[in-house]
């Protein structure tokens, strides 16, 4: 059987294991990306999934850390090549039936400006979040997605010494919920402000996490849509790694990882070939995939398996709606704020704090919840997205997303959403109908649905469609993820790493795990790095924060 040899082998062609392959394929290194789908990108997907020339991104659509991801910069990619972001002014709306609305703008003075409305202390409490979670941000918390973690008591020793990093830290004990409704008074503005905080992931109650609030709600007003689809981004990460000597092989089914004497050596596929690795395998799926199925468990620690069994999955992911549409939404609030329209994204469906809360605990218990999502309209903002011809009565693309969809449904368990996608479905429309009159059945032509088992199906490292490879718990991130024998990325069998969103910093297309994958790989081999420190590290480092 023909066999093949590398330096490295990555596994899984998502945006983390092309981002490791990307660092060390221009450091020299002969790197194979393995991908089992016949595109590359994972989540960064654009599909023709409604009708003939309509490409909606059926993953990743949102970027919120564009402006701080290392590999955007270091691979040139809005320089050398053609990324282009699209960053409306208006970021996110939410319409509320009585006509009223609250609006998230780039500009956080916009914002407050909206808030006033509803509270004059609001609208100062928010300038003043939003000022500290900026500062909180430059500090810390960015730079943090882009260097190794370090154990969790030693880095709150250093963020002590900080006022702004202190103030971020005392909020660790506190839920999503509670902070919100410390900092603002309004139920309209709470909702809001709560949506914002919850929407990636995090539950409203979960206490531990609380030092993640500031940065979900800056992040909800810096969302970029990639220029031509998600899936250009992809495009550019392939060509820049070709260009630079390595390669991208697409239909890879892994059969094992090849182990000997506690070492990586390559991997085997299942029809049988063997790619081999003299420097490194990386792997970017979850710690299951990668210890259990491909490594085996008796390569491993009895105290790791432990750990491994202890790994939890989010019990909740995303409900998707495409639309084909014949014309623009015309939200109810268009009539009295003709400036609210063209958003980025509009939340719908929410029409107090408690209705948010309700929706959760629904889906906790596994039902179907008449609750709230958020709607957006590329095509207004990019409308290369739509390639039809000139006479077509179809012109524009919708989606309405919902992230907090329960996996496993009361009736039916995981397998009941093939029963009840369609109803879910038309339910939400209905709902988006109230604050849209006219996205009806006259000018919803076609759909196509996801839901929760469709990601799962379609991306097996996420299982039950958890987008984060494992879920946000306070035992779960920054040193103790995955666990404690891989928080640096490299694992007790030699030459083995790990680089997906499973690893520290975790999900939401960021880029974080796959360059400090890159980062660990090239210190253990003595590569030299081409690349500068990335935005605010060095500067993090000066103040003694890392």
């Amino acid at each position: 059987m023909r066999e093949m040899e590398f330096d490295g082998i990555v596994i899984g062609g998502g945006p983390n294991g092309l981002t490791t392959a990307g660092y060390l394929a221009k450091a020299g290194l002969k790197v194979a990306v393995l991908e089992r789908r016949y595109e590359i990108g994972g989540g960064l997907a654009t599909e023709n999934l409604l009708l003939p020339g309509m490409l909606v991104d059926s993953h990743a659509i949102y970027h919120m850390m564009v402006d701080y991801a290392p590999p955007i910069r270091d691979f040139e990619f809005e320089t050398k090549y053609d990324l282009q972001w699209i960053y409306p002014d208006l970021q996110m709306v939410m319409p509320f039936q009585d006509g009223s609305a609250l609006a998230l703008y780039k500009d956080p003075e916009k914002t407050a400006q909206s808030i006033r409305q509803f509270s004059e202390k609001d609208a100062e409490s928010f300038l003043n979040f939003a000022k500290i979670s900026q500062e909180a941000m430059g500090l810390f918390l960015a730079p943090a997605s882009y260097v190794n973690p370090m154990p969790s008591l030693e880095q709150v020793a250093k963020l002590e010494t900080h006022p702004t990093t202190k103030w971020d830290d005392e909020l660790t004990g506190y839920t999503p919920k509670q902070i919100v409704d410390a900092w603002f008074e309004n139920d309209k503005v709470r909702t809001l402000f709560l949506y914002c905080a919850t929407m990636w992931g995090l539950d409203y109650d979960l206490e531990g996490l609380g030092y993640l609030v500031p940065l979900m709600m800056n992040r909800a007003y810096h969302f970029r849509l990639s220029h031509m689809g998600s899936h250009h981004l992809a495009h550019l990460f392939g060509k820049f790694i070709s260009e630079n000597g390595s390669r991208v092989i697409s239909g890879c089914e892994i059969k094992r990882i090849v182990v000997e004497n506690n070492e990586a050596k390559g991997v085997e596929l299942k029809d049988g070939r063997i790619i081999k690795a003299n420097k490194f395998v990386c792997s970017a799926l979850n710690p299951h995939q990668t210890f259990y199925d491909y490594v085996g468990k008796e390569y491993l620690p009895p105290e790791m398996v432990t750990r491994l069994d202890q790994w939890e999955y989010s019990s909740m992911s995303f409900f998707t709606v495409h639309t084909a549409l014949t014309e623009k939404p015309h939200f109810k609030i268009f009539d009295k704020h003709p400036e609210l329209e063209d958003a980025l994204i509009y939340v719908v469906g929410y029409e107090c704090e408690q209705d948010l809360v309700d929706h959760f605990e629904a889906s906790k218990r596994g039902e179907l919840h008449d609750g709230g999502f958020n709607c957006c309209f590329p095509s207004i903002h990019d409308p290369i997205r739509v390639h039809r011809r000139p006479d077509s009565f179809v012109k524009h693309i919708g989606l309405m997303t919902m992230e907090c969809a329960p996996y496993n449904l009361k009736d039916g368990g995981g397998l009941g959403w093939n029963k009840m996608r369609r109803p879910y479905a038309e339910r939400c429309k209905a709902i988006l109908e109230k604050y849209a009159p006219n996205m009806n059945k006259n000018t919803i032509v076609w759909d196509y649905i996801g839901t929760p088992l469709d990601t799962e199906n379609k991306f097996p490292d996420m299982k039950q469609g958890c987008f984060k490879q494992g879920a946000y718990l306070p035992l779960q991130m920054g040193y103790m993820r995955p666990n404690e024998f891989c928080c640096q990325h490299d694992t007790p069998i030699k030459k083995l790493y790990v680089g997906g969103s499973s690893t520290h910093s975790g999900g939401m297309i960021t880029f974080g795990p796959g360059f400090n994958a890159a980062e660990k790989i090239a210190a253990d081999l003595g590569v030299k790095k081409w690349w500068p420190e990335p935005r605010g590290v060095k500067e993090a480092r000066d103040l003694g924060l890392f």
